[in-house]
């Protein structure tokens, strides 16, 4: 494709001197092209099967042609031509490594270089093959002028394309981020409930195994004793089952890890997912973020689902329109993150059970209350990190304020 491509472009062309001595064409600037954007092409073969294609398409042309010239006369007058494409290749091969390391303006500047060394070569060859060599100082300008002209504006293109291939690929990498967050953020609940409910299942096993040693002791409760026991049998099968699945969901989550993540990242996809949220809940809501801290965290999977939770109690507790704020800025030795929503707030009599398991005041259409674990979730990871959750209305949106302080010495990554 590289050879027929540089051979049809080099058609397209301007000659600067008297005749058709030597000609300017887009066949060079296409050449340069392919090889930029084919960086998997072996350059030195590449140049080899293009200088024959190219001086077999051009004989080619002047035998349809009338220029009334045998294959040998159009052989021996495009012989250079095969030269240019294959020197232009082996001085590519030379910077090929390095090429992704260079300035654009650089790299501009070396193919222009490469691009005169390559025209050298051919007018070399044509003065052996053609004995002709009648360029003077004027037109050696012109020349280099063109071949700077062309290389500069090859490499522009070849930069462009390059920069909306990043930007293509940026967007993906952002788009599966945004993905894999999500998915760690609320995998991490699910771990973080399994993990309790094993505890709780320990604690049952320990519990059930001394009521069954109990009854043995009892002469008159032996017969219930075997029941006993394998209620506890029964239970500590549940608990192997649930650390298995533990296993598993651990090492899912090992895998998804992607390394650290600054706070402005957690707090910005905080803002989207959510704004996608209530859109889809079909509410206008205005976000606001604003932010006086920012910092490299290894926990911010918990981060995401403290945060995205109570983000998404506010978007659910707004009617129709809305604003949520969120905040981040230390205060001492802790760093708060706030939300604060211009919902109906919070009644003085629901404050204290806002965070007891299984405490709700959303219902769905038909009446049926939530489960309730939300927010008491919440409390159990600001509880891990040993910091602090309060809530308060907010008297200038009409809503809540929720601020959680946590310790910054246990969210900051050390450098």
């Amino acid at each position: 494709m590289a050879a027929f491509g540089t051979a049809i472009a080099g058609e397209f062309k301007i000659n600067p001197f008297d005749g058709d001595v030597f000609r300017i064409a887009l066949g060079s600037s296409a050449f340069l092209l392919f090889l930029l954007l084919m960086r998997h092409l072996p350059y030195i073969t590449t140049g080899i099967v293009t200088g024959i294609v190219v001086l077999l398409f051009r004989t080619g042309m002047d035998a349809i042609g009338s220029g009334g010239a045998s294959a040998i006369e159009s052989l021996t007058i495009h012989f250079s031509a095969m030269v240019y494409y294959m020197v232009f290749a082996l001085l590519m091969n030379l910077i090929k490594s390095r090429i992704d390391t260079f300035h654009p303006l650089v790299l501009g500047g070396a193919a222009a270089v490469i691009d005169l060394l390559s025209n050298e070569m051919e007018l070399l060859t044509r003065l052996i093959v053609l004995d002709s060599a009648s360029f003077r100082l004027n037109e050696w300008t012109f020349l280099m002028a063109i071949a700077v002209i062309r290389t500069y504006f090859t490499t522009g293109v070849y930069s462009s394309i390059s920069v909306s291939q990043l930007r293509i690929k940026q967007r993906e990498q952002n788009r599966r981020m945004e993905q894999m967050l999500s998915f760690s953020s609320g995998l991490y609940g699910e771990v973080f409930y399994l993990e309790k409910s094993i505890g709780t299942l320990e604690r049952v096993t320990l519990s059930s195994y001394d009521l069954y040693r109990s009854f043995k002791a009892e002469e008159a409760l032996q017969p219930y004793s075997r029941q006993v026991l394998d209620i506890t049998q029964e239970i500590h099968e549940v608990k192997k089952d649930s650390q298995r699945i533990l296993a598993g969901l651990v090492k899912l989550v090992d895998r998804e890890v992607t390394g650290d993540l600054p706070l402005s990242v957690i707090m910005k996809f905080t803002m989207k997912s959510n704004a996608k949220y209530a859109e889809m809940l079909g509410k206008q809501i205005e976000f606001t973020l604003n932010m006086t801290s920012d910092y490299t965290t290894a926990s911010y999977t918990p981060l995401l689902t403290l945060l995205g939770n109570l983000t998404a109690n506010a978007v659910e507790v707004i009617k129709g329109k809305g604003s949520i704020t969120l905040d981040v800025h230390e205060e001492g030795d802790y760093t708060v993150f706030t939300v604060a929503d211009s919902g109906g707030g919070i009644k003085d009599r629901d404050r204290e059970l806002l965070f007891e398991p299984g405490f709700t005041t959303k219902f769905d259409q038909e009446g049926v209350a939530a489960t309730g674990i939300g927010l008491s979730h919440v409390q159990d990871i600001v509880d891990l990190f040993a910091g602090q959750i309060t809530v308060e209305p907010v008297s200038e949106l009409g809503g809540a304020r929720f601020q959680i302080k946590l310790p910054a010495s246990g969210l900051r990554k050390e450098e």
